[in-house]
């Protein structure tokens, strides 16, 4: 064994580790636990941002988006489901983002500008999200191979 291919061991072990998939499935949904806890201290300012968005009836669709948030991050970061609770958050992410950063419809400047970065950095999130569903999908489909 070379001190080359040691270095190499440790660095696939240490980016391979169960515990920093685990942080890195927080990070992902950190925005999905964050949100609905801010919401749940104040209440009204999520109606009104319901209600911004034109969403009816607004407490209600902020209580079901709190539920929903937390609950599709909970299936993810507790490997329950893991690839349902991953789909969903992209999904949600996807719809959330054209209802909330239409950039098209701004006008040019500063305000388009970061419109469009977040714009581009949900789909992100959303393409991470499905590929937190796929690699989940992926891992049970050989499971169950392994197991025939």
């Amino acid at each position: 064994m070379t001190a080359r291919s040691g270095e190499r061991r440790g660095v696939i072990g240490f980016l391979t580790a169960p515990a920093l998939y685990f942080v890195g499935l927080t990070a992902l949904c950190s925005a999905y636990i964050q949100g609905p806890v801010t919401k749940l201290a104040d209440f009204d300012s999520a109606v009104a941002e319901m209600t911004h968005f034109g969403l009816t009836p607004a407490p209600l669709i902020a209580a079901l988006v709190i539920l929903f948030e937390l609950s599709m991050s909970f299936l993810v970061l507790s490997g329950s489901y893991r690839w349902a609770g991953a789909a969903a958050l992209a999904g949600f992410t996807l719809f959330a983002t054209f209802i909330a950063l239409r950039f098209w419809e701004v006008p040019p400047g500063v305000e388009r500008t970061m419109s469009t970065n977040g714009f581009f950095e949900h789909l992100g999130l959303a393409g991470a999200f499905g590929l937190v569903a796929w690699n989940d999908l992926q891992r049970r489909c050989t499971t169950m191979t392994d197991k025939s």
